[in-house]
């Protein structure tokens, strides 16, 4: 019995699947504006409109900030791409968006991954889905470089019941683990996706030094722009407060909140809690802090994924079976 598959058969399911992904991520939206039992969406509309934050002049420098965030992520995955293939600054933007909105339901954002690597054909998929990582492991190393440092300050300045002891032994017990399952393996044996460790380390050491410093640079560039938004808007919600006391907190929050994993739709919640705890030390009201999260979310995440929903459903199904 014969096993082929009909094109119209293969267009059929594949409209269902971007209409899939893109009702789930908009549902998701909706649910989490509409069902936030921390912050209710008509009481957090009131607070920006008592604030004045939707003032002219505050949103058109936050929506500028919002797009020179997602300006420079984009030229850092064109850059990337372009160690396998040249590819527009509109093609980036495509892939970008459209990998935002199918990661928005999925755990640590792995749908942006599988997402970015369907838009090139078979032979390049494995490597534009290690170019991704080394994307993200460069946001990373930033946020989290910055968020020790800032974290440092923050426990310094303030009083934090923290046992040290217990989080030592902890982070001790996760390393040695990672370690003897590093060591204890053979590398040719080690596989993800089904690709070696040794390959994978062979394909990163390939990469040019040069595109590694722009890719860390790029990382850096954003981080100085969405951590500064959300300095601007402690100032915009009227919060008396040095840029350097809030960046302690801010880098402090950020680096807390990339280590807890979750959904990218629920990314909201895990920094709203992490950054009332901590500006609550600066005597921040809970209802400011939830409210900045919120619009940051909205910014950064909601309004590029309501775009990256026009890229997923007109991505063509010839683009699979090239």
């Amino acid at each position: 019995m014969s096993s082929y598959v009909p094109y119209k058969t293969k267009q059929f399911f594949f409209v269902l699947i971007k209409l899939s992904i893109v009702v789930g991520a908009f549902y998701f939206i909706y649910s989490k504006i509409t069902k936030n039992e921390s912050l209710e969406f008509s009481t957090f509309l009131s607070f920006l409109n008592e604030k004045n934050v939707f003032s002219t002049k505050n949103i058109s420098i936050l929506i500028l900030l919002s797009f020179f965030n997602w300006f420079f992520e984009i030229l850092k995955w064109q850059h990337l791409v372009g160690t396998l293939k040249h590819i527009s600054f509109i093609s980036a933007l495509e892939q970008s968006l459209g990998g935002l909105t199918a990661s928005l339901i999925t755990p640590n954002r792995i749908g942006d991954y599988g997402a970015k690597a369907i838009y090139f054909t078979k032979k390049l998929r494995t490597k534009i889905v290690l170019l991704n990582l080394l994307g993200n492991m460069a946001q990373m190393t930033v946020t989290t470089l910055f968020g020790l440092v800032g974290l440092f300050f923050f426990l310094n300045a303030y009083s934090i019941d923290i046992n040290f002891y217990k989080i030592t032994r902890f982070a001790s017990i996760i390393l040695i683990i990672g370690l003897l399952a590093l060591f204890g393996m053979k590398q040719k044996r080690f596989k993800i996706k089904g690709v070696s460790f040794t390959a994978i380390l062979t394909f990163i050491k390939s990469i040019s030094l040069k595109t590694h410093s722009l890719n860390l640079a790029l990382s850096f560039i954003r981080y100085l722009i969405f951590s500064f938004q959300f300095y601007y808007l402690l100032i915009a919600f009227g919060v008396d407060i040095s840029y350097a006391n809030a960046m302690m907190a801010i880098t402090s929050m950020y680096v807390l909140a990339s280590i807890v994993p979750t959904i990218s739709i629920f990314d909201v919640v895990v920094k709203g809690s992490i950054a009332v705890f901590l500006f609550d030390y600066l005597h921040i009201s809970e209802l400011t802090i939830l409210s900045i999260t919120t619009t940051m979310w909205l910014l950064n995440f909601v309004i590029p994924s309501i775009i990256g929903s026009y890229f997923v459903l007109n991505f063509k199904l010839t683009n699979l079976i090239e």
